[in-house]
């Protein structure tokens, strides 16, 4: 059970850069969209996240509840977020800034709560 852990965690940590490296690339970019890593990157980020929290207590890792709940409800908006504008060529510069103001929120509740 511990390795299948920590294979989540380091799936989470992938799918987390995936998310941040698309929203910085597209920040350079003329006209931001949502690319591909970064859907990709919210769904699975979302999804190992929820399952690394269920998993935590078979495993014995302590976490904090309310650290977990702010985490998991602010990478659902991340990806509905993603998932919502997936849809248009471009997207605003500032809902771009958003997301990745929400995904640096994100990592800073996981390491400074």
């Amino acid at each position: 059970m511990d390795v299948a852990y920590h294979l989540l965690v380091l799936l989470h940590l992938v799918a987390f850069a995936a998310l941040l490296g698309g929203a910085l690339v597209q920040l350079r970019s003329r006209d931001p969209e949502i690319s591909t890593a970064m859907l990709h990157g919210a769904w699975v980020a979302l999804a190992s996240g929820v399952a690394l929290w269920v998993l935590a207590d078979a495993v014995d890792v302590r976490v904090s509840l309310t650290a977990m709940v702010v985490k998991t409800v602010v990478a659902a908006v991340v990806t509905l977020l993603v998932v919502l504008n997936r849809r248009f060529f471009s997207i605003p510069r500032g809902l771009l800034r958003l997301i990745t103001l929400l995904v640096l929120a994100e990592a800073a509740v996981s390491v400074l709560w």
